[in-house]
């Protein structure tokens, strides 16, 4: 007999216990279903790739309803009514099993893509019948029984294909499993990594997070993430296909690629006979360029993490400098921001040194900071200013960069100060506690007058009709040929001096002659004239910017208060990346449009776009998302920002303190706002 303390006790783990992640991102598809599965409806097929959350979404949608449900699984395909078997006697006939079940009037076949063929032909049979309504939930890419697959193309149910979570989305869903919002970058390389799985997804984060390889930052709070990734079994069981490749060539193939990465190779440097069999197994991905690269990005972690060190050794030696690789993704963000055209492009050399915590040039990491900010991306923008701060704590432009995020995410005080000192920036600070006129004063004094310094008109001083000064026609001085001269190799102060040539014949390419060959935040940077009509000063940029240049026609849009144009120049905003702009130009086609349905709309749409901006607030948008707050909400938000503390407004209003609070943090979650420090910036603007 084993003594007192002889007897093992066992500690359940915490992935045992592990609660649910908050429902999120899914509000419209929810409401979708929840219409389907209303009297005199059939109900819907869901599908979606795999760990997208179709079976979240059905169980929200069932939530308080009685329902029955049913399952395929991989092991019971040659089984009849083998999903049905707690539902049917054993034996049960077709015909019997339809009238059997005639009576349940609400279904759910989760894997429906797995049934047996009887089960399939039962569910089939009983859409055909109309008495129940049916959720079915199939996974993209597999190969359902054509008697499910019927439901949807036969028209008997209607589709609803879900998407990927977006990062914004899955960026909520990271902050409640680690317990604290995660690092914009950190966000980014896990959503790259999962590919919209959010089991994996999860189990990643679970393995960060026993394996203490989240870091907090003392100064944001945010959890960073950098080095290597934990190779758990679900990461091991979706790199299966490359482990299991036992010949030694192919393995070789892949370990070289994995340890390249990430920089591709050439299809010449590797045997084209093998190249040839790893690429129809659709393990890489051959480029146009013939660049080649393993298909999916866990891939290369996975491979890395199971060699040998030997193997890792020899094969880390072989890999080239990402110096060069790295100038060129900051010229090519820089051509981009010159010609208005920031929508998302691949940065895999930039985004690698991060996840791998090599540092960051200040060069670099400015380029991106300003990309990102121009995107809307404000929080990322941020985070990549302090990545070239880590390696170069006086950066201009990192300072900058990280000074303008924070005003234009309606931060006051310290961390806007710097903007002070550029007269290209100046109006931020006053703009950001909500003196406006402070802020266009300011902007009047850079000279955004008349615009006469500038030579915007006639683009005298930039040659922008023959090039001279600028060598936008030949590159002499732009070093876009050879990047001598971009600064990039030396790293003068900003980084932005590449590819000042338009290179383009779209109309907001003109846009790019107007930047300052040294300093991008001046009055010479379109983006700066641009301000004023951000700020609702349009007529003093209409004459700073190209005639036939989009930012141009927002501005006219606004001066004339023509709020179908503003609507016009927002979609295209959104569509070449400007987030933030969009919604700012939606945010104000809604204080003029004279339809009150066009003013919904455009409200509508002003607040989806600026829920992307990561906490955006500015001007233009001050005021839209009170509206889009219940009546009781809105009286809370009034009394706590006026100073009122949760039980001083649970007194005033007769409710309790812990209905106030909740209704707090839903204006929170609606507003964008962290705290109660932001509410009396958003609740004093002009609506």
């Amino acid at each position: 007999m084993p003594t007192p303390h002889d007897v093992t006790t066992f500690e359940p783990q915490d992935r045992t216990l592990r609660l649910p992640w908050p429902f999120t991102g899914r509000d419209e598809e929810l409401a979708l279903v929840r219409r389907s599965l209303t009297v005199g409806r059939p109900g819907m097929v869901i599908t979606g790739p795999a760990g997208c959350g179709r079976t979240r979404l059905a169980m929200e949608a069932l939530r308080g309803t009685d329902c029955a449900r049913v399952a395929g699984t991989p092991g019971t395909r040659d089984l009849p009514f083998a999903a049905f078997a707690h539902l049917l006697p054993e034996g049960v006939t077709l015909h019997r099993a339809v009238q059997l079940l005639s009576g349940v009037r609400q279904l759910l076949a989760d894997d429906a893509h797995l049934l047996d063929d009887a089960s399939a032909a039962l569910l089939h049979q009983l859409a055909v019948q109309g008495r129940t309504r049916l959720l079915v939930l199939v996974t993209d890419g597999a190969r359902p029984p054509g008697a499910v697959a019927r439901l949807w193309t036969g028209e008997l149910l209607p589709r609803l294909a879900l998407e990927p979570l977006p990062r914004e989305d899955t960026a909520t869903l990271l902050g409640a499993g680690a317990g604290g919002p995660l690092e914009p970058l950190a966000v980014n390389r896990l959503h790259r990594l999962c590919g919209g799985d959010l089991r994996l997804l999860r189990d990643l984060l679970d393995a960060l997070r026993e394996q203490s390889l989240l870091t907090r930052d003392a100064d944001t709070d945010e959890r960073a993430w950098r080095g290597r990734v934990p190779v758990t079994p679900a990461l091991r069981e979706r790199a299966a296909a490359v482990l299991a490749r036992t010949c030694p060539d192919e393995r070789e193939i892949l370990d070289r690629l994995a340890f390249a990465e990430p920089l591709p190779l050439a299809a010449d440097a590797l045997d084209l006979r093998i190249l040839e069999r790893l690429e129809a197994d659709g393990l890489l991905d051959v480029g146009d360029d013939t660049a080649v690269r393993l298909a999916h990005p866990l891939h290369g972690p996975v491979l890395r993490a199971e060699a040998g060190r030997l193997r890792a050794r020899r094969l880390t030696g072989r890999r080239r400098s990402t110096a060069s690789a790295l100038d060129a993704e900051a010229a090519g963000l820089t051509r981009r921001i010159e010609r208005a055209d920031v929508r998302t492009t691949p940065t895999p050399v930039g985004e690698w040194a991060v996840a791998e915590g090599e540092p960051v040039p200040a060069r670099y990491a400015a380029v991106r900071a300003r990309f990102s900010r121009l995107r809307g991306e404000l929080r990322e923008a941020a985070a990549w200013a302090r990545e070239g701060l880590a390696t170069a704590p006086q950066d201009r432009a990192c300072r900058t960069e990280l000074a303008l995020a924070a005003a234009q995410s309606g931060e006051t005080g310290t961390p806007i100060d710097l903007l002070a000192e550029h007269p290209g920036t100046a109006a931020w600070p006053p703009a950001a506690r909500g003196d406006l006129d402070t802020a266009l004063k300011t902007l009047e004094e850079t000279g955004l007058e008349t615009g006469a310094e500038f030579g915007l008109e006639t683009g005298a001083e930039f040659g922008l009709e023959t090039g001279a000064e600028s060598g936008l026609e030949t590159g002499a001085e732009s070093g876009l040929e050879t990047g001598a001269e971009s600064g990039l190799e030396t790293g003068a102060e900003t980084g932005l001096e590449t590819g000042t040539g338009p290179g383009s014949d779209d109309p907001c390419t003109r846009t790019s002659g107007l930047c300052h060959a040294h300093d991008p935040y001046n009055a010479h940077d379109p983006y700066i004239a641009y301000d004023a009509v951000r700020l609702g000063a349009p007529r003093r940029a209409i004459g700073l910017l190209p005639s036939d240049g989009c930012l141009a026609r927002h501005a006219r849009a606004l001066a004339r208060g023509d709020g179908p144009a503003l609507d016009l120049v927002a979609a295209e905003l959104e569509e070449r990346g400007f987030l933030l702009f969009a919604a700012e130009a939606y945010a104000q086609a809604v204080r003029v449009h004279r339809d009150a349905g066009a003013a919904r709309t455009a409200r509508t749409r002003a607040v989806a776009l600026a829920r992307r901006c990561q906490g955006a607030r500015t001007p233009a948008l001050s005021g839209l998302v009170l509206g889009e707050l219940t009546a009781r909400q809105r009286q809370i938000v009034t009394l706590a920002a006026a100073g009122l503390s949760n039980r001083q407004i649970a007194e005033r209003l007769t409710l309790s303190v812990r209905t106030v609070g909740n209704h707090l943090y839903g204006a929170y979650t609606r507003l964008g706002a962290g705290d109660r420090g932001a509410l009396p910036w958003l609740v004093d603007q002009p609506a």
